[in-house]
């Protein structure tokens, strides 16, 4: 398995996808092969993967995972787009998977801009083609879209008085005066950062997430064979409630319902997993399968 990124949830995802030899397996955020390289492993050697990712660091990864085997396709996009251009092709998939967390390269490379840990750009984009960073919204937003992206995305209390009082301090030029400025502002009450929630809101907003998953997720079900299963695994509780919705909208017990809901309850990580990786202690995993 590919060691760059810990798969999060990965015997909990393999129980509720069930891969199958001869399987066609859509990732939608494929990244370094986590998960991928496990459901390979039980689709193999008949079964397709289409991995998708809009970093093109990533898609390197992938490609020099599995570059030289014909039933492997690698989409360099977001899963909006990729989807769009799946149900465009009339495809189909007996797996759906979509990890909406980071992967630990964007975490753990300065200049990448996603962490506080290190002194980087305000960046924070997870495809560098695209225009907009987080230097941008730091530096240019008005107190109102500050506010609404802390309390949307972050659900930060104090949005109001935490953006008025940055907007005073910038321009700010690198990510840990950013942080530092935060912790100033907002001292934390517990052991957890006070500019946790900033950097996520502010990461959700520069990459457009939420739009792209409400979008999304009707996409994912028209993808879906006949018994096919979608696992979802999100990280905010927008992003879960929105899986959540979804979900209900289409299953549950009307006699015209297209899923059964496999996740009563979304799936979190075990005590141990928490443990030996950390960021995985916000994941929840929901899952469901077209009837």
């Amino acid at each position: 398995m590919n060691q760059q990124h810990i798969p999060v949830l990965a015997s909990e995802t393999l129980d509720q996808l069930n891969p199958c030899p001869g399987d066609h397996y859509l990732d939608l955020t494929a990244g370094y092969g986590g998960h991928a390289t496990l459901v390979w492993n039980r689709i193999k050697p008949s079964g397709k993967m289409t991995l998708v990712d809009r970093d093109q660091n990533a898609i390197s990864a992938l490609q020099s995972l599995y570059g030289d085997n014909q039933n492997v396709e690698f989409l360099h996009e977001d899963f909006l787009s990729a989807s769009n251009r799946l149900l465009k092709e009339n495809r189909s998939y007996d797996l759906i998977l979509a990890d909406l967390g980071l992967s630990s390269p964007h975490i753990d490379k300065a200049e990448r801009g996603f962490s506080f840990g290190m002194a980087g750009p305000l960046d924070m984009r997870m495809d560098p083609r695209q225009a907009l960073t987080a230097a941008d919204l730091v530096n240019k937003a008005t107190a109102e879209e500050l506010v609404r992206i802390f309390r949307d995305y972050g659900e930060i209390t104090g949005a109001n008085r935490l953006a008025r009082r940055l907007i005073e301090r910038r321009p700010f030029t690198n990510t840990t005066e950013l942080a530092l400025a935060v912790a100033r502002i907002k001292p934390s009450k517990n052991r957890i950062h006070p500019a946790t929630k900033v950097f996520q809101a502010l990461r959700i907003a520069v990459n457009d997430e939420i739009r792209l998953l409400e979008q999304s997720l009707p996409l994912w079900l028209q993808l879906l064979k006949p018994g096919g299963r979608l696992a979802v695994i999100s990280f905010h509780s927008l992003e879960d409630r929105l899986v959540k919705q979804l979900f209900n909208e289409h299953g549950g017990p009307s006699y015209d319902a297209t899923l059964e809901i496999l996740t009563k309850k979304p799936v979190g990580p075990g005590a141990q997993e928490t443990v030996f990786n950390p960021r995985a202690r916000s994941a929840k995993l929901r899952s469901a399968q077209r009837k």
